[in-house]
């Protein structure tokens, strides 16, 4: 029985490329649902703050639950303690975005600036990092980056008149710019010869 082989740093370029060219169909769909969205917060950014966070709410409930019973149903299995905490800080969590969201409004435009920072600056790094696999799309990815850290600047400088619109907005511009930069992306896929 013959071993798999891992492929080459010098194939991967080229398996890149041609994943890119198959699948280019389903990296603009994503890109053209994502600047749809993005657009629909925009349009409305206090109603889509509030919705992202009573839907956040919601999740971290559903999980605490679920974590909660699977937790419960397991009280002899190694980390029953830390199960159960984590269970219990996301039912806390998600019962405060619901019973108030406008000051789960204020937790999460932290949450947000932290977001923006760290996703801006890990973009940009995988830009860097792979600037030969990705010289003909390696200009929108980096502006996508740098986008990120712009907005966590621009939500700090308005804080706390920026708590109303902030999430919504910011969001929404981040979710156009993403699905721009996948449409982008998959229309220079499209065109290029499989590799």
């Amino acid at each position: 029985m013959s071993a798999v082989q891992p492929s080459s740093p010098s194939s991967t370029p080229a398996a890149v490329e041609r994943s890119m060219h198959d699948h280019w169909g389903l990296f603009l769909t994503e890109g053209i649902i994502l600047s749809l969205l993005g657009l629909g917060a925009i349009i409305v950014p206090p109603l889509a703050g509030l919705v992202a966070t009573i839907f956040l709410g919601w999740l971290f409930l559903i999980a605490g639950v679920v974590g909660l019973l699977a937790t419960l149903r397991a009280r002899g299995a190694p980390g029953f303690a830390w199960s159960l905490l984590s269970a219990l800080v996301a039912l806390v969590a998600g019962g405060v975005l619901v019973w108030d969201p406008f000051q789960g409004l204020v937790t999460l435009t932290a949450v947000l600036i932290a977001f923006f920072i760290v996703d801006g600056l890990f973009i940009i790094a995988l830009a860097i990092a792979h600037r030969l696999e990705l010289s003909g799309r390696l200009g929108w990815i980096m502006a996508n980056g740098v986008v990120d850290l712009v907005l966590a600047a621009i939500i700090i400088s308005g804080l706390p008149g920026s708590l109303a619109w902030a999430l919504g907005l910011l969001v929404g511009i981040d979710l156009v710019f993403g699905g721009s930069t996948l449409i982008a992306m998959a229309l220079d896929a499209r065109k290029a010869p499989a590799a």
